[in-house]
């Protein structure tokens, strides 16, 4: 018995979003991958999402080796209502190039984007269909449901500043930014949460650099698998196309839970051409605060009532039996504390 329930604890710990829609009992991050997920952090709460990678890329038009590193910065904060946050993410990369007759350096903001993700369907959103939380069996069971996505869209802005060398996310190496401005981002983000809710099945479907030059169009599928109530990992495929710069990118990784509001984090990418060939590892962290958010959980359907087992059933002969011998063993406890009681006022 002991083991069952902290089997369901676990459970409702790691697949939270199953039974409940924005807000989560614990933190909810992006992190490692780089989809983002259909659902919110929920109203009032500030979430950030922190990263540290590595990265080694060689080109063999372009006859140069780059090592570096970068950092990457996501803001989250959930205003108005349940289904509305807003993002700021930040991304800062310095690298050192070599080519055959030089070296040189260049860093600066890879890049800073702007805006919000509004969620306009959830599944399981007045889901009347009833779920078992004492049983484990029942609730493992796939359900037609689950085929289902919860959908969001957002919209943002890119920011981009003058003599940029990451500007419109090109590789090209001595391309820079002539001036500032900005472009429009907008993204379809569905989510899927299959079997038990071990499975999360996350896709990205992207518009970048809208209305530019050199606009860009892209996606990303992640597949995560918790494993346990502090465990879990991923598998991503990306890929990206402009007029400056394509690539096809495989991820994968690891988060460990360290406490309701923290998670860790580990990651590897690989893109799956030469030109240039590039491998990043990265780890990182999400922290969330939580203390003002007031929305109430409600929990999708209404509980059943365990069933009583058949074999727990007593016959009529065994039920006399047991009545007469919780009668015997009443009589006889009488009988020591009126015992006990005489032989203390004896003495």
């Amino acid at each position: 018995m002991l083991k069952i329930k902290n089997f369901l604890i676990a459970c409702l710990f790691l697949f939270p979003q199953y039974f409940f829609a924005q807000y989560t009992d614990v933190i909810n991050s992006n992190r490692p991958g780089e989809t983002m997920s259909a659902f919110s952090v929920g109203k009032s709460v500030i979430q950030a999402e922190v990263g540290l990678y590595g990265i080694n890329e060689k080109h063999d038009v372009q006859n140069y080796e780059a090592t570096g590193f970068g950092t990457d910065f996501t803001l989250r904060w959930g205003l108005f209502l349940e289904q509305l946050e807003f993002i700021a993410d930040i991304q800062y990369q310095n690298e050192t190039f070599t080519t055959p007759v030089t070296s040189f350096k260049k860093s600066n903001f890879k890049q800073t984007n702007l805006g919000a993700k509004y969620l306009i369907y959830d599944p399981f959103k007045n889901y009347k269909g009833d779920v078992n939380i004492y049983s484990y069996g029942p609730s493992k069971k796939f359900k037609w449901r689950q085929l289902i996505p919860a959908v969001s869209i957002f919209a943002g802005a890119n920011f981009v500043y003058k003599n940029n060398p990451y500007a419109y996310n090109s590789n090209t190496l001595n391309f820079y930014s002539n001036e500032s401005g900005f472009s429009p981002k907008i993204m379809l983000m569905t989510q899927n949460h299959f079997g038990d809710g071990r499975w999360v099945l996350v896709s990205n479907i992207i518009a970048d650099y809208i209305a530019t030059d050199n606009s860009g169009y892209g996606y990303i599928l992640t597949l995560t698998r918790g494993f346990n109530s502090k465990w879990s990992g991923f598998v991503e495929n990306q890929a990206y196309k402009s007029d400056l710069y394509s690539d096809l990118i495989v991820r994968g990784g690891a988060a460990y839970l360290l406490s309701r509001n923290v998670q860790v984090d580990a990651s590897i990418s690989k893109n799956l051409k030469n030109t240039p060939s590039l491998l990043y590892g990265g780890i990182g962290f999400s922290i969330r605060y939580d203390d003002k958010h007031k929305e109430e959980l409600t929990r999708v359907g209404k509980p059943k009532k365990p069933k009583k087992d058949k074999k727990d059933k007593l016959t009529k002969e065994e039920q006399e039996a047991l009545e007469k011998t919780q009668k015997e063993e009443d009589y006889q406890e009488k009988e020591r504390k009126r015992k006990a009681k005489y032989e203390k006022k004896k003495k």
